[in-house]
């Protein structure tokens, strides 16, 4: 009696799944049928491959010998300056920058916070492009932490022209922030990395210079200014009175980044970074990846430069989707996505399912990044998902 009532309710169970998958087939759309139907012939395979991570190049992992270079790191005691992988990073960044000195710091918001900081007093403004990373994504940690104030600038797609600041230094007057400093992002995060034309640095510099005016340089992404127009380090930051730069993003170091600059202003900032809780003891094991990967890793920043034309070229071909701006410069490569096509989210969503990794920055805005820890092929892979995806959304 129980066999025959257990073959019974499997009879009735196998009945309602027929039934409900007919019942799907008659009501879903075409595009759900074949995302269906896509998804049971490559299931198996994508859960078993590893996900192309193309949300920032800071999720890269360290290579097997930097690994082996941080666990061999000789170390002391920086807050006493007697670490000397530390002395060994800070000497070699300002040397590849052509400046005086260079200080270690935890990230790129310390750095660039500090080089405000030294630049500025509370009561003063400095200028920025409105889309960069110091007035974005930094918590206005200007004005928290040092009293100063930012005047923004709308650049095209990030890049700024001289014209467009002349008029912006406020009068000598007791009602008024005083105007102190210029900051300019190179390449520039927002603007899908876009560089910033040598010219135009220079042209502003110049002028910031003849106005009394400190520059300042957010280079998190400098080595791919560099890498990218074949013009070297010490060129872009001679214009400069302070340079940040970041170990975490495209060289792939785990953590950290350097303010280079006069070695006096470099001594204001050391004392500002104790401050603001930045000094680190045994900071040699971290030193030591980012001194890897200067060493290692600048040189191959051109090969994230090729991998992003790829995708740029994937989103040329794929109806609905537009380049933002259309030129890619570098390693970032942001595109638009047709309201027709549904939401930025959801296209990040279709590209998750099949193991490719993008982020969605606006609601109809997608990022890529290409870093050491994607190669040619899983570039390609992504490029064909994109314009996959693209169709699928367009039935």
């Amino acid at each position: 009696m129980l066999q025959l009532e257990r073959l019974r309710f499997g009879l009735i169970l196998r009945g309602s799944v027929v039934a409900f998958r007919a019942m799907s087939d008659a009501t879903e759309g075409p595009r759900y049928k074949l995302a269906r139907e896509r998804g049971r012939d490559s299931f198996s395979k994508r859960m078993t491959s590893t996900p192309i991570d193309l949300r920032s190049d800071t999720v890269t992992q360290p290579t097997t010998s930097m690994r082996q270079a941080i666990a061999n790191a000789a170390v002391g005691d920086d807050v006493i300056e007697t670490d000397p992988s530390v002395e060994r990073l800070q000497d070699l960044c300002a040397e590849m920058l052509g400046m005086e000195s260079a200080i270690f710091m935890p990230s790129g918001t310390m750095t660039n916070q500090i080089a405000i900081r030294i630049h500025c007093q509370p009561g003063d403004e400095f200028i920025c492009e409105s889309g960069c990373h110091i007035y974005n994504y930094e918590q206005a940690a200007f004005a928290q932490l040092s009293g100063v104030s930012a005047r923004t600038v709308d650049g095209e797609f990030g890049v700024l022209h001289v014209d467009q600041l002349r008029d912006l230094i406020r009068p000598d007057n007791e009602h008024l922030v005083r105007t102190r400093l210029v900051c300019l992002e190179n390449t520039h995060n927002r603007g899908a990395g876009r560089i910033q034309p040598y010219e135009s640095v220079l042209e502003i510099c110049e002028w910031a210079k003849e106005n009394g005016l400190r520059r300042h340089l957010d280079g998190a992404r400098l080595f791919n200014a560099a890498v990218a127009t074949g013009i070297d380090l010490p060129d872009w930051a001679q214009h400069f009175d302070t340079v940040s730069v970041c170990f975490s993003k495209g060289l792939g170091a785990p953590v950290g980044s350097a303010l280079a600059g006069p070695k006096e202003l470099i001594k204001q900032a050391r004392r500002a970074r104790k401050l603001f809780g930045g000094g680190m003891r045994q900071a040699g094991i971290i030193a030591a990846g980012a001194l890897y990967a200067l060493e290692h890793h600048v040189d191959r920043l051109a090969e994230d430069h090729a991998n992003a034309q790829v995708l740029a070229d994937a989103v040329r071909q794929s109806e609905g989707l537009s380049l933002q701006p259309e030129i890619v410069d570098t390693n970032i490569v942001i595109f638009r996505v047709d309201p027709s096509m549904g939401s930025a989210s959801q296209f990040v969503e279709s590209m998750r399912e099949e193991r490719v990794l993008a982020m969605a920055t606006a609601p109809q805005l997608i990022r890529l990044v290409t870093h050491l820890d994607v190669n040619a092929e899983q570039v390609a892979r992504a490029g064909d998902v994109i314009k996959q995806v693209a169709a699928l959304l367009q039935e």
